[in-house]
């Protein structure tokens, strides 16, 4: 039968990857407490660092509906539980790694799908959420100024015609025909 305490630790961590748009993994064998602490500081308010048991993890996780990181629990694990943009807290492990070798990503899920470690470097790449909803923006921005043109250039081009064909007739243009009066009385 489940101790209480531990029974306890696995509602705790299944209701983290529950309410978590994503769960980073990593391998901290070798880092100092000091270091583990720079992390957490570099990972922001979106994002909880906790070094988990094994044993307990993957079973919050399979109760969680996520069976795909079970190959990854092996060794000294910790997860990072993201809450808010994923790709900021990818860019913090990846930059604390490159100066931390200790640091191993080893993998993780993103809106229930697995994500390898390279994937996790890819997400790491690009670029935050506001931006990208910026560029996205502007493209809209500009495809609706260039339908607005669209629009406007057959309306623009009728003005200007007239407008040339009434200066024409303005200034008793040679090309205009003579009145109808002139050919009758002949």
């Amino acid at each position: 039968m489940a101790r209480p305490d531990k029974a306890a630790a696995v509602a705790e961590l299944t209701d983290k990857f529950r309410s978590s748009n994503a769960a980073m993994l990593t391998e901290y064998r070798g880092l100092t407490v000091a270091q583990l602490k720079t992390l957490r500081r570099s990972l922001g308010e979106n994002a909880q660092y906790a070094v988990v048991k094994n044993t307990l993890t993957k079973i919050a996780a399979n109760e969680a509906g996520i069976s795909t990181l079970d190959d990854l629990f092996s060794g000294p694990t910790a997860v990072a539980f993201v809450t808010g943009d994923p790709v900021e807290s990818a860019k913090s492990l990846r930059d604390f790694a490159k100066d931390n070798p200790n640091l191993i990503i080893k993998g993780g899920v993103l809106d229930g799908k697995a994500l390898s470690a390279d994937e996790i470097k890819k997400l790491a790449d690009l670029e935050s959420r506001e931006v990208l909803l910026a560029k996205v923006a502007g493209g809209i921005k500009a495809s609706m100024a260039k339908a607005a043109a669209t629009f406007q250039a057959p309306l623009t081009e009728f003005v200007r015609t007239a407008d040339a064909l009434r200066a024409k007739v303005e200034q008793g243009g040679a090309g205009t025909p003579a009145p109808a009066e002139a050919e009758v009385a002949e």
